[in-house]
């Protein structure tokens, strides 16, 4: 004896046969000296045929109703459970089949010799839930120990700071650059830091007092 559940529903018909295609990913490899070796790798999803009856007239829903289900299982692309009880002539629980899965695809087949029954070969894909990880880099240190890499704030104690200049007559901002930076052609950084005083670069004024740039 069986029970079929699909989509939330027991089956009006238990089908009368099943099969479950399980698929291995082993690879095999060769290894030089060494020959061939097996690989063994997790197995692949389970794909799962099964053939459905959807009686027109016996039935207490009618075949529209087991249809509609499929249909809205596979636009909604959600999973469903797929459950095969089997059981001892005398009621006693044997083993079962409970598999989360997608509905792949259905085929409706009619023959007028066979009545008004609706059949229906449908095609299920075992489904595994997954989700992202968080993966941490890690580094190897010059003796062979891995750490953590995490970014560490810049030590700004030792970093260059600017100083300031007090402008005499004749001065020029090339001259300053060239005496103060070491290159004349310098004077543009002197006169970035300085636009709040400067507004032309050829006039300069005598006691401004000028940011410079770290040498």
């Amino acid at each position: 004896m069986y029970n079929c559940y699909l989509c939330g529903e027991l089956m009006p018909v238990t089908p009368s046969k099943m099969s479950l295609d399980i698929k291995g990913q082993n690879k095999t490899i060769t290894l030089l000296n060494e020959g061939e070796i097996n690989f063994l790798k997790a197995p692949g999803l389970t794909k799962i045929t099964v053939p459905l009856m959807f009686p027109m007239l016996t039935a207490e829903k009618s075949p529209d109703y087991y249809l509609d289900l499929l249909e809205n299982t596979v636009v909604s692309k959600k999973t469903t459970q797929f459950k095969l009880l089997r059981f001892t002539p005398d009621g006693k629980d044997l083993f079962g089949t409970d598999m989360k899965v997608s509905v792949e695809s259905y085929k409706i087949k009619e023959d007028a010799t066979e009545g008004l029954d609706v059949f229906v070969d449908v095609e299920l894909l075992q489904y595994r839930d997954y989700s992202t990880k968080k993966v941490s880099l890690k580094k190897i240190t010059e003796t062979g120990q891995q750490v953590l890499s995490v970014q560490q704030d810049r030590d700004s104690s030792t970093a260059p700071t600017a100083t300031t200049y007090t402008v005499k007559d004749k001065d020029c901002l090339w001259k300053i650059a060239a005496n103060k930076l070491g290159d004349g052609n310098r004077w543009k950084e002197i006169y970035e830091l300085n636009k709040d005083k400067i507004s032309d670069p050829n006039l300069i004024k005598a006691d401004w007092e000028l940011t410079l740039p770290a040498a």
